[in-house]
């Protein structure tokens, strides 16, 4: 199945982004801190939608209205006080093909299954608001997920296509990494 080949092949790049937003989590100690570290993941979500959005329609992912996007992560920046959020120069992946697309999506789309996660460990921090991104779909988060992972299978049949989703998963892994200080 090439979600299972997309998993196992991006599994060092995924470890290293996790490894760094943990650490930025940890971190956080006021709603500022928070607002920083939500404006890193607005910055690159906000980029890459828009190099996704030649090849991700409601065609390809039926449900790609009710899919959480940077405009969740810009409310939660509202719903903290800063009135208008910066946009950047930011590093992305090459994204010239619907594979590119889908490898991209699908590290924007597992973002949010650690999302209660995320929440749960800021709410510890006593933060309790901007969390709308990060709730993903609630109950239909298993749902959603599930929805996902069959397009990218029904999408990503050929070797080809496995290997350009892989690559661009990997980058923007990578990438997403620059977006935050050290």
């Amino acid at each position: 199945m090439p979600n299972i080949r997309l998993k196992e092949e991006t599994k060092t790049a995924h470890q290293a982004l996790e490894k760094k937003v943990i650490l930025q989590l940890k971190a956080i100690r006021s709603e500022a801190d928070y607002a920083s570290f939500i404006h890193a993941f607005y910055l690159y979500f906000n980029a890459l939608e828009k190099g996704l959005a030649a090849y991700i329609n409601d065609t390809v992912v039926p449900d790609l209205s009710e899919r959480r996007n940077s405009s969740y992560l810009k409310a939660d920046l509202q719903a903290l006080g800063v009135k208008d959020a910066q946009e950047g120069t930011i590093a992305l992946p090459e994204i010239n093909s619907l594979a590119q697309a889908l490898g991209a999506m699908y590290v924007m789309e597992g973002s949010i299954m650690g999302g209660p996660i995320i929440v749960e460990m800021l709410r510890k921090h006593g933060l309790q608001k901007g969390f709308s991104f990060f709730a993903g779909y609630g109950a239909a988060t298993g749902t959603m997920w599930n929805n996902f992972v069959t397009i990218l299978n029904k999408s990503l049949q050929s070797a080809m296509a496995q290997q350009e989703a892989i690559k661009t998963a990997n980058e923007t892994f990578e990438k997403f990494q620059f977006v935050f200080k050290s």
